[in-house]
């Protein structure tokens, strides 16, 4: 479980990044799927010991970015269908 890896402040931090890199998100389809990959995304860092509120956003941001351009590809791709 990751309260037993991770302290409550680098916990906090974690979910602080989270939130701000769902942001980026569009406010339709599958959010939580997408929520959950950069989770994972935030989480792979932290094990890295990239424990600062910067460098966790900055991870979830490239997570969400990448995400939202893959969404978006598929969509034009639909379109052109």
């Amino acid at each position: 479980m990751i309260t037993d890896t991770f302290d409550r402040r680098t916990i906090a931090k974690m979910d602080l990044a989270l939130e701000r890199a769902c942001l980026l998100l569009p406010t339709c389809g599958e959010k939580h799927s997408a929520r959950r990959i950069i989770a994972g995304k935030i989480i792979e860092c932290a094990n890295r010991g990239e424990t600062s509120l910067s460098r966790l956003t900055e991870v979830g941001y490239a997570a969400a970015i990448k995400l939202s351009a893959s969404a978006q590809a598929v969509r034009e791709k639909e379109a052109a269908n």
